[in-house]
């Protein structure tokens, strides 16, 4: 019996794992800026040109690793990979996405100090931080259009906007409250669902009587 589960369960395919590993490692490379700024390329490569992943699970695996300890594209990665080629394609994505990073990071850190006070390589930096900032606003602009659908949707945005910068509420609260609001929202809703079928149903046993 054990065999014949065992004979069932799919095996990895080298050349999915090869692409996997190859994708994030482009994505780990060419991208900076963090999770956020990554979601630009990652919906070109996994959404548009691999078609492993919808938009809409693209921006729910980015929910999910915000609201979870970790680097949000990394988290992206094992979600990707995972869903691909269960947990060893997790594995071999995640490394496709730290292995850059680990590269350019032993880099900077035995040659960084020598050149961090040159005005050319601050500027350099600062041409970058411009360059990320640009990302960032296409990635809010790509969120709104996908999260939001109504006017609640729309309150929820300016009340967590108000909350963090005049309020200075801590993300995780804010997380925690987008959580709890859809999560009630859901539910009311399933329950003028539940309500709506009731009478229905009942107004179709009063007619066939």
């Amino acid at each position: 019996m054990a065999d014949s589960c065992r004979g069932t369960r799919k095996k990895p395919s080298l050349k999915l794992l090869a692409q996997l590993f190859a994708v994030f490692f482009k994505i780990g490379l060419f991208t900076f800026g963090g999770g956020l700024a990554m979601l630009p390329m990652l919906t070109d490569e996994l959404s548009i040109k691999k078609g492993w992943v919808s938009r809409d699970e693209l921006i729910d695996y980015f929910a999910i690793g915000q609201c979870t300890p970790g680097i949000i594209a990394v988290n992206v990665a094992t979600f990707v990979g995972y869903k691909k080629q269960a947990l060893v394609g997790g594995i071999v994505a995640t490394l496709g996405m730290i292995t850059p990073s680990i590269m350019v990071i032993t880099l900077l850190a035995l040659f960084f100090s020598n050149f961090a006070d040159i005005v050319s390589v601050r500027k350099a930096f600062a041409g970058i931080n411009i360059a990320v900032a640009a990302l960032l606003t296409k990635v809010v602009f790509t969120f709104v259009k996908k999260a939001v659908h109504n006017l609640f949707h729309v309150l929820i945005i300016v009340a967590a906007f108000v909350s963090v910068v005049f309020f200075r509420v801590h993300t995780v609260w804010i997380i925690a409250g987008g959580l709890l609001t859809g999560l009630c929202v859901y539910l009311y809703e399933l329950r003028k669902i539940r309500r709506k079928t009731s009478a229905d149903g009942s107004t179709g046993e009063g007619g066939n009587e």
